[in-house]
């Protein structure tokens, strides 16, 4: 009975199906009703106030209004008072009773007013934001067919799915696990995961993803990982853990922000006393120093750091980046040199054919001697094997059945097919010292195949040499453009740091574009290498995927890990993970770093602006209170919104173009 490999189906396009949103509703959020209700209070109260009405029929509901509005940034601020901290936002309410104090009940109001909506919005802001990965977990079905032994199916939550289940994905709908495919062929739709704008074809081995979607095809495909640890799920984890950490930018001016706002203080009672020394009016002189207290707030400056960064992540996130922190984001857009390592890195680490050279006199053509190898090695798990057997199944080979098969661990396979012996093996161990013509061209042909860094193998029929193979790991397709990329952002070509030989390193390395070489090295000598480079200045990113480069990624100013092909250890030690082994978010994901530090940048300029103009308005003229509360929330908001920019599609295909230059 003959074993046949099919080819892939033909691309078939997938039913369109928008992926589902997470959106927080805007009154959800208890600063939005509390603002909503102070507003709607204080529009009540005004037309009364302004219609002449008396004064106990607006002023509860002004008072209302102060309630409402205020209550939980003032709550917030005295208990940060206990712990001695000076919040902003107590100085705000203070300055809004102030001016209640001295008569001005509405413009205290419109300032609690303003404040509230602009804390609402700063709060939606962070929602969606969070909004953005967490509605990752809404492209998981909520239910999965489960395959039971007999044959029977059951509809269980995705959640219970264990590792080693086998589950039914009919077309149309969405894969419940991420897991591999053991039956069946169709196309599936990657977009919402991987960004591919085209179905893949999936077939018997190949990898699929929890929340895609599934086209014409019938899949059977066994669960590889937990819910908890699916690509989505650590997504997720990943970038909410990142946005608890804080950037060095913003621990500097949370620490410089209690100083000035203790100096405010100061500063807003010189600008009440001073003029009282003079002979000002008491009321003139306190509404200009709560005016002053409001416009020299650094609530814009505060927020300028964290929405760039946590937009940025969050961006990042969604096509496969995990950043750990706030840190690392801002460190991946400082890097000016990097280092790269070599297998499972800028190689997939899967051994592939290269090369068949059937022996001239063997009557064998390329795909006759493919069978016979593929036919012998089809029983065996050796990483080769599955080399050459993949190879076959690409050309849609039909496979005679091998029988007696044996394996010699680092000898070879033979086995017999088609009522020949048939032996693979290594071409020095099989030839010895047999000066035979058969052979002799063998031995030929080997030797060019090693010489240009291909892995020999030997086929012999009946003991006569009919072929050689040739096996090598494949150049991940987008390691040529990804090392063009980095050069272009960092000014200097990337490094090559690897374990392997000197001469398989070079000719990679002259594939890709790298003239720094690296080779024969051992972690201690690739730490060594990258303290090189920070000694000479640079602040180096490092690449890598195996438990070797480990030392190398904790040594570097920044470290990524190969998400798909990396080891445990270079996962934990990393500062970032690609979750896809997509060379090419590394410099996108550099590049949006880059542009979250220019944003931070502009929001620093945004709100230093806002408040020089303000204080000097206030101190050298006569600032309305009013018009202080709408300049200093708006700056607030703008530096807000501002920052999350970064949370666009646009973004990532901004950075993507910028990195590909």
């Amino acid at each position: 009975m003959s074993s046949t490999l099919i080819e892939r189906p033909a691309p078939v396009a997938a039913p369109a199906d928008a992926a589902p949103r997470r959106r927080t509703r805007v009154f959800a959020l208890p600063e939005a009703r509390w603002a909503a209700a102070a507003t709607t209070l204080f529009l009540t109260a005004l037309p009364l106030q302004l219609t002449g009405a008396p004064a106990w029929a607006w002023g509860p509901l002004y008072a209302l209004a102060y309630a409402t509005g205020g209550w939980e940034p003032a709550w917030a601020g005295l208990r940060a008072l206990r712990e001695k901290t000076l919040d902003v936002d107590l100085l705000m309410i203070v300055a809004a009773l102030g001016a209640a104090a001295v008569g001005q009940v509405m413009d205290g109001a419109l300032l609690i007013v303003i404040f509230a909506t602009s804390g609402a919005l700063e709060a939606l802001a962070t929602a969606r934001t969070a909004d953005s990965v967490r509605g990752l977990l809404d492209l998981a079905p909520a239910t999965a067919t489960r395959l039971l032994p007999g044959g029977a199916e059951e509809t269980v939550p995705t959640a219970e799915l264990a590792v080693g289940d086998t589950v039914l994905v009919r077309p149309g709908e969405r894969i419940g696990a991420d897991g591999r495919v053991v039956a069946g062929a169709g196309e599936v739709d990657q977009a919402t995961i991987t960004g591919e704008p085209l179905p893949v074809a999936k077939q018997a081995g190949d990898e699929v993803f929890a929340g895609t979607l599934n086209g014409t095809g019938a899949l059977r495909v066994t669960v590889e990982r937990d819910a908890s640890d699916s690509v989505i799920a650590r997504i997720v984890r990943m970038v909410e853990e990142a946005s608890e950490t804080k950037a060095p930018t913003q621990l500097f001016i949370e620490k410089v922000e209690q100083r000035y706002s203790l100096g405010m203080v100061a500063a807003t009672l010189a600008v009440f006393a001073v003029p009282l020394v003079f002979g000002a009016a008491l009321t003139g002189s306190l509404l200009r120093a709560m005016t002053f207290m409001i416009v020299a707030s650094p609530c814009a400056v505060v927020l300028a750091t964290m929405p760039p960064l946590l937009s940025a992540i969050a961006n990042a996130g969604r096509h496969g980046v995990l950043v750990k922190s706030a840190v690392v984001m801002e460190r991946l857009g400082q890097v000016d040199a990097v280092a790269l390592d070599k297998t499972g890195t800028l190689t997939e680490g899967t051994p592939r054919l290269t090369d068949l050279r059937p022996l001239a006199g063997s009557g064998l053509t390329e795909d006759g001697l493919l069978t016979l190898a593929a036919a012998a090695e089809h029983p065996s798990e050796h990483p080769i094997a599955r080399a050459v057997v993949d190879a076959a199944r690409t050309r849609g080979l039909t496979l005679p059945p091998a029988e007696d098969f044996a394996s010699t661990p680092g000898a070879g396979i033979t086995a017999a097919v088609g009522g020949r012996i048939l032996a693979l093996g290594a071409p020095a161990r099989m030839i010895g010292g047999r000066t035979d013509p058969a052979s002799a061209r063998a031995a030929v042909l080997a030797a060019e195949l090693e010489e240009s860094g291909r892995t020999a193998v030997l086929v012999e029929a009946d003991g006569v040499p009919v072929g050689v193979l040739g096996i090598a790991d494949r150049l991940r397709p987008d390691a040529a453009s990804t090392v063009t990329a980095l050069t272009a952002l960092t000014g200097r070509t990337p490094m090559l740091v690897t374990g392997d030989n000197p001469r398989a390193a070079a000719r990679l390395a002259a594939e890709v574009g790298i003239t720094d070489v690296r080779a024969g090295l051992l972690p201690q000598d690739k730490v060594a290498a990258v303290r090189e480079q920070e000694a000479a200045g640079r602040r180096t990113l490092v690449l890598g995927d195996g438990v070797n480069d480990a030392p190398a990624l904790a040594a570097a100013h920044a470290g990524i890990a190969m998400g798909r092909a990396g080891s445990d250890l270079a996962l934990e030690t990393a500062d970032a993970v690609i979750v896809r082994d997509e060379l090419a978010t590394v410099p996108a994901v550099v590049a949006l770093s880059r542009r979250a530090r220019s944003l931070v940048v502009q929001n620093l300029v945004i709100a230093s602006v806002f408040i020089s103009a303000l204080v000097v308005w206030d101190l050298a003229a006569t600032l309305p209170l009013p018009l202080g509360v709408l300049g200093h929330e708006g700056s607030t908001v703008l530096v807000g919104l501002n920052g999350l920019r970064l949370l666009r599609e646009s973004a990532w295909t901004r950075t993507r173009t910028e990195g590909a230059r």
